[in-house]
């Protein structure tokens, strides 16, 4: 059986379904990202499988164990961060680590040899004296990793784990997991960053609960029906309101300076866009076709989510 298995998975909070029928198996060695919206389930999903909350419907298996019926085993052998890591700010960064070795109960033999890799991994050594509360965003996501894997858990759940860093500071974060990943550790990893799911072995994109769709990212790129056209306006934001009024349905996305417009029939959308911009005084600039970023896939996706599998 695979680290992480999903059969079904639901979850419900009264009226509201935040995970409907989740089905999702993770080998071992991979990095599987869910991308979506806020609300789409990606911290549901992930809270299920740590044993946190118990599903409305299905079943699951973290690391061999049942989600439900061996909830304890399941929380002993996993790693789990979530967007609120319990970290101690009056606690240094080597008193942290030892507090969650005693909650894990790692012997005292094995437990400085253990620290001092995860202090040299993270590069958090040159700061092991220093308080929580004085590390930088970066440097306390390295640690609250660090305590994470201080059991050496075979299986992480990361929830969102570089919200809110610079880019820096996600870069080398996402070093640290592609070192775990060639040490066979299951990553499964929820990202509001589209870009950085180009960095998993796999994706899925999630809406409303569903897995929409998953797959390889080129695989998922492939997903985009018809021709992504670039536009570059003198004006991102102005044109962007306008392209997305004039030729709904289709799907419209500003990427920082740029327009991405999915279109099946690109001469015709790149004269209607052109049209569209000049007609309010607008240069449209250049237009042209371009290859799809995940980005569009998910907005394309959300456009017509009954026709992705």
């Amino acid at each position: 059986m695979h680290p992480i298995v999903a059969r079904g998975l639901s979850r419900a909070f009264g009226e509201l379904m935040a995970v409907q029928g989740l089905d999702l198996e993770v080998p071992a060695g991979e990095i599987f990202g869910l991308v979506g919206p806020d609300g789409a389930g990606k911290t549901t999903t992930m809270r299920l499988l740590a044993s946190i909350l118990e599903p409305s419907g299905g079943e699951a298996w973290v690391a061999g164990f049942h989600i439900v019926k061996q909830a304890e085993a399941v929380k002993e052998k996993i790693g789990y961060l979530g967007q609120r890591f319990g970290l101690y700010p009056d606690l240094t960064v080597q008193e942290n680590i030892h507090f969650f070795a005693d909650l894990y109960g790692v012997s005292r033999r094995h437990r400085q040899e253990r620290m001092e890799g995860l202090l040299a991994f993270s590069g958090l050594g040159p700061f092991r004296r220093r308080k929580a509360a004085h590390l930088s965003g970066g440097m306390r996501q390295k640690l609250a990793l660090a305590c994470a894997l201080i059991h050496t858990p075979r299986v992480l759940l990361l929830d969102e784990p570089t919200s809110g860093l610079d880019p820096v500071s996600r870069r080398d974060l996402w070093r640290l997991l592609h070192q775990l990943r060639r040490e066979e550790v299951t990553i499964l990893i929820s990202t509001a960053y589209l870009e950085e799911a180009e960095r998993c072995g796999r994706v899925g994109l999630m809406h409303r609960g569903r897995l929409l769709a998953s797959g390889r990212p080129e695989e998922i790129k492939g997903m985009v029906r018809g021709a992504i056209l670039e536009i570059r306006p003198s004006h991102p934001w102005q044109a962007f309101q306008i392209l997305r009024e004039k030729l709904a349905p289709a799907p419209v996305s500003l990427c920082g300076e740029r327009i991405h417009v999915s279109s099946s029939d690109p001469v015709g959308a790149s004269q209607q866009i052109r049209k569209s911009l000049e007609g309010t005084g607008m240069e449209a600039g250049e237009i042209r076709e371009v290859s799809p970023t995940l980005e569009d896939v998910f907005v394309s996706v959300l456009a017509s989510p009954g026709e992705v599998r």
